[in-house]
This record gives C-alpha cells, structure tokens and sequence, in this order.
C-alpha cells in the first residue's frame, strides 16, 4: 500500500473541515493515467471522490459539485489535473 502523498493529504483535510461528519474516500487515479494529458510526473494529478453528507440534500448533482471545488480551492485545475467526484446524501445510490 502506497502512502498518501501532500496533495492528497492536503485535500483530505480540507474535505474534513469543508463537510463535517462527512463520509468520504479519495483515491489517486494517477498511476492510471501515467503518461496521458494533464500527467504532470508528480504522481498526484488524478483522483477520484466518493463523499457522503447530510449537508447535500437537496442539492442537485452540479451544486454537489460545485461545493465540493470550492472546499477544495485552487487545488483542481492548478496542482489537480483530475477529479471525478460522486457527491451523496445519506440513503442516495
């Protein structure tokens, strides 16, 4: 098992004070996408978000995402090539 890398550290911290009592795991997708576009060698460019949280019900799936981009600041798009995301509300699939 590989450790988690600062990226990943950063981003699971900001998760955990951004939805409180949330359930989540994040996974780096980045050895998957060794070589491809967006690939910047740091081994932390693509990953992928399973979150639970009572604060998203209500929330249509775009919303979902939006807010969790906002917790996460500058990170997608500058040091995350990649994030796919599956924002949930308890008792949802």
């Amino acid at each position: 098992m590989s450790s988690k890398g600062p990226v990943q550290q950063e981003m699971e911290s900001l998760l955990t004070a951004a939805f409180p009592d949330a359930s989540f795991v994040l996974s780096n997708d980045s050895a998957t996408h060794h070589g491809h576009a967006g690939d910047d060698g740091s081994g932390e460019s693509h990953f992928s978000l399973v979150i639970e949280w009572v604060g998203f019900a209500g929330q249509n799936r775009v919303a979902r995402q939006r807010a969790v981009n906002k917790a996460l600041g500058d990170l997608p798009g500058q040091r995350v090539h990649a994030l796919a995301i599956k924002a949930t509300a308890p008792g949802e699939n």
